[in-house]
């Protein structure tokens, strides 16, 4: 008891943490936040309460045993890694809002979502990536723990309104080829999930925490 006890006081903590630092930054609604924007200070009290976190996931072999968690619509509320700290630098006055991964278990699918508009508020769209996955065996017994291999597939972009109105013709206005990084297998750690919240890893040491989106 006093284990769940500590585990939902360090949560709280965290997303409130969080929430606080998002309040200060002047940045659109849903808008995840980076280690750039925010003091050393800060980042390092946020690293602390993640780990203290992972130590007490309650599915420490989430993707053996609790896969169903993974289903539904996460949004992103902060991050380390490189692709979503460039999002902070798009031109032509471009401002991403809410940045969504919505995963099927049953279908070993998932895409990222990451809503765009412009700073005058005369255009909106999105980016989107899609992706397959597979569980990763890992330890002596060769199986799945919490790394999934990840296998990008199709990147878009689409424009859903111009001057308010809906714009059919331009959803989606560029569909390309994802690119894998070369030399190794792009994967993602599931370190911590319960019904609501989720942190992940990447391969390269990136830092994901997401909420589970209504």
């Amino acid at each position: 008891m006093l284990q769940i006890e500590n585990r939902l006081t360090i949560k709280q903590n965290l997303l409130q943490e969080i929430d606080t630092l998002k309040k200060n930054l002047n940045t659109l609604t849903d808008f995840p936040i980076t280690d750039l924007e925010i003091p050393e200070q800060k980042v390092q009290h946020l690293a602390t309460l993640t780990v203290a976190l992972e130590k007490l996931n309650p599915f420490p072999r989430p993707i053996l045993y609790s896969a169903n968690l993974l289903d539904g619509s996460w949004l992103l509320q902060y991050s380390t890694a490189r692709e979503i700290r460039s999002l902070k630098r798009l031109p032509l006055g471009l401002q991403v809002g809410g940045i969504y991964q919505i995963i099927d278990v049953n279908g070993a699918s998932f895409e990222n979502k990451a809503w765009v508009q412009h700073s005058s508020g005369l255009l909106s769209g999105y980016v989107r990536v899609t992706a397959t996955f597979e569980p990763a065996l890992q330890g002596n017994d060769q199986l799945p723990s919490q790394r999934i291999n990840v296998d990008f597939k199709q990147r878009f972009l689409g424009i859903n309104q111009i001057l308010g109105l809906k714009t059919k013709f331009l959803d989606p206005v560029k569909v390309v080829e994802a690119r894998n990084p070369q030399g190794r297998i792009p994967s993602l750690d599931v370190t911590y999930i319960d019904q609501t919240m989720r942190i992940g890893r990447g391969g390269d040491g990136s830092l994901f925490i997401l909420t589970k989106s209504v």
